[in-house]
């Protein structure tokens, strides 16, 4: 580990504000596009497993990652988990086990070659490493998406993408000069209901789209809907690098439901409620939900032109939104109304309506929407990969997933202007070219948050 820092330290990656030294970034990028990505020999494996494997590595190890996202590449034939990192090293050494004793049962031997990095950085530097799947708290999301995509790795991002527009859209510049693939880590797609809706609305079965009604759950499972009081700090744990794990978000006090459970994985982390990491529920069920309705009203790479709404947050140490009723108005006419409710999606058109109810209580107003099967000149819909295998053969076939992240962008911006007009009170017009509010600097100076740049700058 002190060799590794080392090398950092004299590659430029340690010094303050500066994440990887720009002569590494341009040589690992242009090297990866004449290069045929990693290949994880069959001998690694045993008799049974394939010898072209896209090599993956785990950036934060929090119970989103050690359930699902790495027993779903573990099972995937397409990859191989061959690192994992997290500034926890309880959560480290345990997604070790979990990579290692899975692949020890397709070995006659123990399978001991995942490597362990506390530092996302030097895990960067491993030009073993093809792709990196990212599910760290929220506010890390874009520093490391952006520094992976300058390392030469393709990106796989849990959702919500970002916790404000303005980083969001510069990791999209990024993703553009880089030409690497990427995917948003959510299942929604994949859901039968979810596409079967969107199928329908795009082949125009309910007739020209008018209304769209979309909503989140009301809690956080185990956190419920209450707010917490602030509390007084609390030692930090030896396990966690507290420091790093604020990153770019600003020093505050620790206490264990500003961070994660310590040594569990259970009840879900207090930091989903912090605004200072997260933009609460109405973007990170909203990375699912306005996914969705984004891909039904074939809007993925705009937004809207109005927006409107009223909410409530809390207040003490979980403040994000508890309520919130938010209309918004594309440049198409469709209107489209958010709230916290239940989780569904409904469209109305001139000619009927359909509705999904998470996750598979599909419904319309007639059952020649849902049943009739597709004529001609309709469009299918059907997604047949799940989510990490999506990702995983984009890689190998040099191609974009079915949920690349810009389109992330624009649903997690979707989600971040109700925010801001929540906040803002009034009305507000909006440019979704330029990514800007019409004559309201008020709105605009909200679309970007400073950021401590110990660990990262942009």
């Amino acid at each position: 580990m002190n060799q590794r820092r080392e090398f950092l330290k004299k590659s430029g990656m340690l010094a303050a504000g500066s994440m990887i030294a720009p002569n590494i970034v341009q040589a690992s990028v242009s090297a990866f596009g004449k290069t045929a990505p990693s290949v994880v020999p069959a001998s690694v494996f045993g008799k049974t497993a394939p010898g072209n494997r896209i090599t993956v590595g785990c950036i934060g190890l929090g119970r989103q990652t050690v359930n699902p996202n790495i027993p779903q590449f573990l099972k995937s034939p397409h990859g191989q988990i061959v690192a994992v990192c997290d500034v926890d090293t309880w959560r480290l050494e345990n997604a070790r086990k979990q990579v290692d004793e899975f692949y020890s049962k397709e070995k006659d031997t123990a399978y001991k070659a995942c490597k362990t990095f506390t530092d996302y950085r030097e895990l960067l530097l491993d030009k073993g490493i093809d792709a990196v799947m990212i599910a760290t708290p929220d506010h890390w999301h874009v520093p490391m998406a952006i520094d992976a995509l300058r390392a030469g790795k393709h990106v796989s991002l849990e959702k919500a993408m970002s916790t404000c527009i303005e980083h969001g859209r510069k990791l999209v510049d990024t993703i553009r000069k880089t030409k690497l693939v990427t995917r948003n880590d959510s299942e929604f797609r994949t859901l039968p209901g979810m596409y079967k809706a969107v199928e329908a609305v795009r082949n125009g079965r309910i007739g020209k789209l008018r209304k769209i009604n979309i909503a989140v759950p009301p809690e956080w499972g185990e956190l419920g809907n209450s707010a917490l009081p602030p509390e007084s700090s609390m030692p930090v744990p030896a396990e966690l690098d507290y420091d790093f794990w604020l990153g770019p978000a600003w020093e505050a006090p620790y206490t264990e439901k500003r961070v994660h459970p310590v040594k569990a994985y259970a009840p879900r982390p207090g930091w989903l409620r912090v605004s200072d990491y997260c933009n609460g529920m109405i973007s990170s069920w909203g990375g699912h939900i306005v996914s969705v309705m984004q891909w039904a009203n074939n809007t993925e790479y705009t937004g809207p032109v109005e927006i409107e709404g009223t909410g409530d947050f809390d207040k003490g140490l979980w403040n994000t939104m508890n309520r919130f009723d938010i209309r918004y108005k594309f440049g198409n006419g469709v209107e489209v109304f958010y709230t916290i409710d239940r989780a569904f999606l409904r469209f109305e058109g001139d000619n009927g309506w359909v509705q999904i109810d998470y996750p598979d209580q599909l419904t319309a107003s007639s059952p020649e929407i849902l049943n009739a099967p597709l004529g001609s000149g309709e469009k299918s819909f059907k997604v047949e990969l799940s989510d990490k295998d999506d990702f995983l053969l984009a890689i190998k076939e040099n191609r974009q997933t079915l949920e690349p992240l810009e389109t992330a962008h624009r649903a997690c911006s979707i989600c971040q202007l109700g925010l801001i007009a929540v906040k803002i009170g009034s009305p507000l017009k909006w440019d979704p070219v330029k990514e800007d509010f019409i004559g309201d600097n008020a709105a605009s100076a909200m679309l970007d948050i400073p950021i401590r740049e110990k660990y990262f700058k942009f």
